[in-house]
């Protein structure tokens, strides 16, 4: 909760406090340009690179892959045309930064060691077994599938 009010209450009067520097410092004209600028650009390069994800992920789910690294640069792509979109400086930085591929290994990586160590919290707390070799095998159950339909048995 605590997190949701941040993210919507000190990033947007960031964003305006910074707005209003640079066009106190460069005018509001350079201002609106910028932002104009880095929406337009941002949006089509967020769609470029969009399109090639979307082939990419296309390619590796007909090889019969799983595109699980390729959804996730979709997700930072989509991400970045948000950030791009709106006005802001920060938003404009982070939306860029996401555009660049060595960013977003760096992230994903970041994001695989955080949800696998989440997991290993889930299982330890859960007492999942982290393998099925470590399950328990004390119960074999024996099925034996007929045919009511066959008259031959």
């Amino acid at each position: 909760m605590l997190r949701l009010l941040l993210l919507f209450t000190v990033v947007p009067l960031t964003e305006l406090v910074l707005l209003l520097m640079l066009a106190d410092y460069a005018g509001w004209q350079f201002t609106v340009a910028l932002v104009l600028l880095t929406g337009i650009s941002g949006a089509a390069l967020a769609r470029w690179q969009g399109l090639r994800c979307l082939h990419r992920v296309q390619q590796q789910a007909v090889a019969g892959q799983i595109p699980a690294d390729s959804l996730m640069d979709g997700v930072m792509i989509l991400v970045a045309a948000v950030l791009l979109v709106t006005p802001g400086v920060l938003t404009d930085v982070v939306g860029f930064a996401l555009l660049v591929p060595p960013m977003r290994f760096l992230i994903k990586r970041g994001v695989r060691r955080y949800m696998e160590a989440r997991l290993r919290a889930f299982r330890q707390s859960a007492d999942v077994p982290s393998d099925f070799d470590d399950a328990p095998h004390d119960r074999v159950i024996d099925v034996r599938v007929t045919d009511s339909d066959d008259e031959s048995e």
